[in-house]
């Protein structure tokens, strides 16, 4: 097996791929939509096993909302055994009830693959990625983005605060 480089991250694009972005999300609800988007994670070859990662990202879910007011949800999975910090990012049609008893409406998922060692990666892509749920009129441009390569250039403008590192 190659070793792994360690890459120098800027923006949230630089967590995720082209492949792991999905204008048009189908599922209806939270479990449907983690699993669509873990489908592409295990596809890119970011989780080794889909359902442990399934499983861990709803359970995960499930204790506690990750939905914010602004229609961002966050779901994520802290395993052994994964390669690099990334994620998947879910665009929905029509906003998906999130969350228990404070049902959130949600239009777009960013679901994170963690490795269980990185927190100094992930504390720097989640700070990123609550910046992003502030910026309204980025949610905007999010929300009337064509295709997957477009929001891919979206998430390119935000930038992380301090740099981060990665391993490819």
């Amino acid at each position: 097996m190659p070793a792994r480089s360690v890459i120098e991250a800027t923006t949230l694009a630089d967590f995720t791929d082209v492949c792991l972005i999905e204008p048009s999300l189908m599922g209806c609800d939270p479990a449907s939509v983690i699993q669509e988007l873990g489908r592409r994670l295990k596809q890119a070859a970011r989780v080794p096993d889909g359902l442990q990662f399934y499983h861990a990202a709803l359970n995960r879910e499930f204790l506690v909302s990750t939905a914010t007011e602004n229609g961002i949800a966050f779901p994520h999975a802290r395993l052994a055994g994964l390669d690099r910090l990334s994620f998947a990012f879910g665009r929905t049609d029509h906003p998906v009830p999130w969350g228990g008893r404070n049902t959130v409406p949600v239009r777009f998922v960013i679901l994170t693959a963690v490795p269980a060692t990185d927190a100094t990666g992930y504390l720097s892509l989640l700070s990123a990625m609550a910046r992003l749920g502030r910026e309204h009129q980025m949610l905007d441009r999010l929300n009337a983005a064509g295709d997957a390569e477009e929001l891919l250039s979206l998430l390119g403008s935000v930038k992380l605060r301090a740099g981060a590192t990665f391993r490819a």
